[in-house]
């Protein structure tokens, strides 16, 4: 989850769901993820129940609103399944932030079973187990945790299998569903600070870069190039410099991610 530092300091978008408070007074410009992180390669890459410590602390959003209810597509493709998983798994985050048991019982499920999708459910059975429970238990914070071991633990075993390139869209795929609902929030109930933390075109370039490794994944799954065009579009309207990320490209950043991530869970 580049060709910049080694220390990211990275949107509340990246993850995978994660929260914020467009209300929030003194909502911080940046997240700095440096000391509550993970590196990957020379990247530091926050872990999603991290950037929900930190931004909880700033209220709360009616995030039952946004949990997604209807399943997606099934694909036999590889690089739509990794996609789709990364998605799933931002997904599960929501769910908690709405504390819908269900819900994050379901995509528990959907998380083992895109895992084997790609080859690695073996690392995940423990991980949707233990997320079954404690949903059922009511649990939050624990399944949080669990959420963040199976990212963890389905990156990892791509890597291990020299799946890189796969690991890299699990990363994709939940940021451009964290970020599609982060910009719905922020477009509902626009505030600079709330804009300000979409500010990281650092993060864009990275995911541009990766993506231009991987022609051989384009024919396989033309939303990757969807993705490429998106990027492209998204990446001037966050790279803002001093000024504010105004509230039209909130908007625009949320109408580009939302197709983006309709594309990800529909079949073409």
């Amino acid at each position: 989850m580049i060709a910049f530092s080694k220390t990211l300091k990275i949107s509340a978008s990246v993850f995978l769901g994660a929260t914020l408070c467009v209300h929030a007074a003194q909502a911080p410009q940046r997240i700095d993820v440096s000391k509550m992180s993970k590196q990957v390669e020379n990247v530091v890459v926050p872990l999603p129940n991290e950037i929900f410590g930190a931004l909880n602390k700033l209220g709360s959003v009616n995030w039952r609103e946004y949990v997604r209810t209807e399943k997606s597509s099934n694909f036999t493709e590889r690089p739509r399944i990794a996609l789709l998983l990364g998605t799933v798994i931002a997904d599960g985050f929501i769910a908690v932030q709405a504390e819908d048991a269900p819900a994050v019982k379901d995509i528990g499920h959907r998380v083992l079973e895109l895992s084997k999708g790609i080859g690695v459910g073996n690392s995940i059975v423990p991980h949707a187990k233990a997320i079954t429970e404690a949903a059922d238990k009511r649990k939050w914070e624990d399944v949080r945790q669990e959420l963040d071991r199976t990212q963890s633990s389905v990156q990892a075993a791509m890597n291990e299998v020299q799946d890189q390139k796969l690991s890299q869209l699990v990363s994709l795929g939940g940021w451009l569903r964290g970020t599609q609902v982060l910009t719905s929030v922020v477009t509902k109930h626009y505030s600079t600070d709330g804009a300000e933390l979409l500010h990281q075109p650092d993060l864009i370039v990275h995911f541009q870069t990766q993506l231009q490794g991987m022609p051989e994944f384009v024919e396989q799954a033309p939303i990757i190039r969807d993705i490429q065009n998106g990027l492209g579009q998204v990446k001037p309207l966050v790279d803002a410099g001093s000024a504010k990320i105004s509230a039209d490209s909130v908007r625009k950043i949320n109408d580009i991610t939302t197709k983006l991530d309709s594309g990800i869970v529909t079949k073409d």
